[in-house]
């Protein structure tokens, strides 16, 4: 005969795992909601308990998201008082990550204009400096980047690697290591306002031109055509986004 202790019991429910993949998710969902605004700054997230326990997820992923975020300026962890939100000004806020967290839901107006601004002072000057320091390969490497465009056009993933790519290139061709590091954050910046912009439609027109006319006077040597070319594709993507934000 059974007894109570014999009873059939219900194994004990454990949260998902640790890995990488799930925090990345979690660090995702949490940068998003502070870039958007849902957490202010000063707020102090839900604690490690309570956050696991409504995601269903182990504390220790909770804490490695945390980490995350910390890391890229967004929190800071402290005994007894929580995770808090930092203010803005701490943000990394050309973080790949920071960026796509930004474009995930509606982008604010003022972040926007201020990416498209940095690369209006960044991209014109890389491009002059690769019309005067580039080389074969460098020139090749637009050329492909182009091609590949073209060929799988900005709404596809490969479309838009490819754009990555071509603007990578013109900034390795500055020649100015300092310019070469912003490589992420531009490339960044130019697929997820891509990605924004055609989310409710097609895109507007037909950017590739613009990126041909950048090519063109690079190849040639024409620092002052490229300077002018790279300022018209950046202010034609700028007014595409604007309309974009505007539907």
């Amino acid at each position: 005969m059974e007894g109570p202790d014999d009873a059939p019991r219900t194994p004990a429910r454990t949260p998902r795992g640790t890995g990488r993949r799930l925090h990345g998710a979690i660090a995702h969902k949490l940068g998003a909601a502070i870039v958007s605004g849902t957490y202010a700054p000063g707020d102090i997230l839900s604690s490690e308990v309570a956050f696991s326990e409504a995601l269903d997820v182990s504390r220790g992923a909770y804490r490695e998201a945390v980490q995350v975020l910390a890391a890229k300026g967004l929190v800071e962890s402290r005994p007894k008082t929580g995770t808090r939100v930092l203010p803005r000004a701490r943000w990394h806020l050309l973080d790949p990550d920071v960026v796509a967290w930004a474009f995930s839901g509606e982008p604010d107006t003022q972040f926007v204009r201020d990416l498209f601004e940095l690369r209006g002072v960044v991209e014109p000057a890389a491009a002059r400096f690769a019309a005067e320091r580039r080389d074969r390969d460098d020139v090749k490497a637009m050329k492909d980047a182009l091609a590949a465009m073209r060929r799988h056009g900005l709404t596809t993933d490969a479309g838009r690697a490819a754009d990555r790519d071509f603007h990578d290139a013109i900034l390795r061709a500055s020649r100015n290591e300092a310019l070469m590091v912003l490589s992420a954050s531009i490339g960044a910046v130019v697929n997820w306002t891509t990605q924004y912009k055609e989310r409710a439609r097609a895109l507007p027109r037909n950017p590739i031109p613009d990126h041909i006319a950048v090519h063109d006077a690079i190849a040639a040597g024409d620092a002052d055509a490229a300077d002018a070319a790279m300022r018209a594709l950046v202010d034609g993507a700028f007014q595409d986004t604007r309309l974009a934000m505007q539907r």
